[in-house]
């Protein structure tokens, strides 16, 4: 299975990480005064939060733990618009090429991880 080999989950860590470095950035760009450090650092530390915390009881492309159990459709969707938005915060910044590569990245990513998304779906 492809979303477990090693490379996979590589790629989406780093997509992971640059998401929320992506969102970071668009917080503090978007932000004045104190407001910059609350988006800046607070939009980046929530969506984290989420992504630790939203998961599919058994979900092995994780621990398979899940802090607060959701449903594998709603996990899909979380995953979904964490990504996009990371994509909408690069175009935001002025970075067409850097948000064209990421989501093309995420996309290579789901297509490795199939039969993780057909699971997610059914369960």
């Amino acid at each position: 299975m492809l979303a477990q080999h090693p490379a996979n989950l590589i790629l989406r860590f780093f997509l992971e990480i640059v998401a929320l470095v992506s969102v970071g950035q668009w917080g503090w760009q978007a932000g004045q005064g104190p407001w910059r450090y609350v988006y800046g650092l607070g939009l980046p530390l929530l969506l984290a939060a989420a992504w630790a915390t939203f998961a599919v009881p058994g979900d092995t492309s994780r621990s398979g733990k899940a802090p607060i159990p959701v449903p594998g459709r709603a996990r899909l969707a979380l995953e979904i618009a964490f990504f996009t938005l990371s994509v909408l915060a690069m175009l935001a910044n002025g970075s067409l090429a850097l948000a064209a590569a990421f989501g093309l990245a995420a996309l290579l990513h789901y297509f490795w991880s199939a039969a993780r998304v057909v699971w997610l779906w059914r369960n």
